[in-house]
């Protein structure tokens, strides 16, 4: 079930905040818990044993850790049966056909794909990660185990995170799951309002419009215009017009989607962590990637780069630990040697930076800036190459090898006004404008309300656009 469709906003979402506002308190988590597991199974009902199994795993996996408090043996025993139990579902369903493709083709072989796994299980790569996290603190003594099953379900399968995050440690909202009485208040609703209207907003206001200059343009295989130029037609400006069109369009979606989510959350009275904080007007890759998918970066640099020996074991174990952590963030993104090979260019810039670069970008003031956007919009020209109907090596070679072909003043006549607000949202302009307009409740809700009438419009009269980060 996707945040932005009818179904979602004018039936799921009220019923399920009406059940939740009107239950006992005691029995709110349950309230939760249950319409979660409804928002999960809504797609694919078959994948809700695996989502049985995973808390099942996790949270008897806990107690025993908890359990066996002076026996280190079998705290370490029950860790490994947590994780093999959490990574080895994610690596069954996302990774294990790719493996098999890979050795077939790079090794000669000739392994017969698993059948029924074409589809993964929605958000298994941010549930995972949430229950990994959880584990691995009652191991540390972090946080103590959670002996209600039904809070700890409610934890694992929250419907605001669940899809595509934020990525929730236990630690982050264990006190809010066990606050019974008054978890939230008039100005938290308010909040979680305001904050779920600007994501909607966000995205079909801003990423499924510059989403569309994109598909206009390259035209991939399941687009709906009938129109589009096509990739091979296109000139070198426009296949960049193209891709920055793609860097809006995934930012505005992704980051759409975790507002949605917070404020979710906050109408639930539960406190998410922010996931993006304009990444965009970063001066350096280092300064992206503190930026962008904040939980993401966040989980990798507290559970893999810290254990590794982080920053503490000289400059040679820094760069190996660098590299472990990309490669695994691309790894994460995807089964497919896009998402490795992008992995790998971070590593690439994250390293040199931390070498010799980052002194020079220090000292600069504009320049750093287009540094930073280049190198992440080619980025993404790697996401790009993992949709289907565009072919990698064509994409790059429109990019940097000049051709004719179709020119972008087409494009830009009809696009230009709204890819200006796009690069404008890009940026804390548009937050020191809402910091003027709410401190008058009439303008406040104006502004607010206006926003979700012509969102909402937009949903209603238009077709269903997945979230882009729903792939990963």
């Amino acid at each position: 079930m996707v945040f932005s469709t009818i179904i979602f906003l004018f039936r799921f979402l009220p019923i399920t905040l009406a059940l939740y506002y009107l239950a006992p308190a005691k029995l709110k988590n349950t309230v939760l818990f249950l319409c979660s597991l409804v928002f999960y199974c809504w797609g694919e009902v078959r994948f809700f044993p695996v989502m049985v199994a995973l808390i099942l795993i996790n949270y008897l996996s806990g107690l025993a850790i908890e359990h066996f408090d002076a026996k280190p043996a079998l705290r370490r025993f029950f860790l490994l049966v947590a994780l093999v139990g959490s990574l080895g579902m994610l690596f069954y369903f996302k990774y294990a056909n790719f493996v098999l493709r890979s050795a077939n083709a790079l090794l000669g072989t000739a392994f017969a794909e698993i059948q029924g796994i074409g589809t993964l299980p929605l958000g298994i790569s941010f549930y995972t990660f949430q229950t990994l996290s959880y584990s691995i603190d009652v191991y540390r003594r972090d946080v103590k185990a959670e002996r209600n099953i039904i809070d700890f379900g409610a934890y694992v399968v929250m419907f605001p995170q669940l899809i595509a995050g934020p990525i929730v440690k236990y630690r982050d909202v264990s006190d809010q799951l066990h606050v019974y009485k008054h978890r939230y208040n008039l100005k938290q609703i308010e909040e979680g309002m305001t904050l779920f209207t600007f994501g909607l907003a966000k995205k079909v206001l801003l990423a499924d419009a510059v989403g569309a200059l994109w598909t206009d343009i390259i035209g991939v295989a399941d687009s709906p215009s009938t129109t589009f130029v096509g990739l091979a037609n296109a000139s070198t400006p426009l296949v960049w017009l193209g891709i920055i069109a793609y860097s809006l369009q995934l930012y505005f979606d992704f980051s759409g989607y975790s507002l949605m989510g917070i404020g979710m959350g906050k109408m639930l009275g539960f406190d998410f962590p922010a996931n993006f904080n304009y990444p965009y007007i970063s001066a350096s890759i280092t300064e992206f990637w503190r930026r962008w998918h904040m939980t993401l970066s966040g989980w990798f640099r507290e559970y893999v780069y810290i254990p590794l020996g982080g920053n503490r074991k000289g400059l040679k174990r820094q760069i190996l630990n660098l590299f472990i952590v990309e490669l695994l963030t691309g790894i994460w993104h995807g089964a497919n040697w896009n998402f490795i090979c992008w992995g790998l260019y971070y590593f690439v810039l994250l390293a040199a930076e931390k070498l010799f670069l980052l002194p020079y970008l220090k000292k600069g003031k504009v320049w750093p800036h287009f540094y930073t956007l280049f190198l992440v919009v080619v980025g993404w020209a790697m996401f790009v190459g993992n949709d289907t109907g565009v072919s990698f090596g064509l994409l790059f070679q429109k990019l940097f090898i000049p051709s004719g072909g179709v020119s972008p003043l087409y494009f830009l006549r009809n696009y230009g006004v709204l890819l200006a607000v796009s690069v404008v949202c890009c940026t804390p302009l548009i937050e020191k404008l809402w910091d003027v307009l709410r401190k008058n409740v009439v303008t406040r809700c104006a502004a607010i309300l206006t926003l979700l009438v012509v969102s909402t419009a937009y949903v209603v009269g238009s077709t269903n656009s997945p979230f882009l980060y729903f792939n990963f």
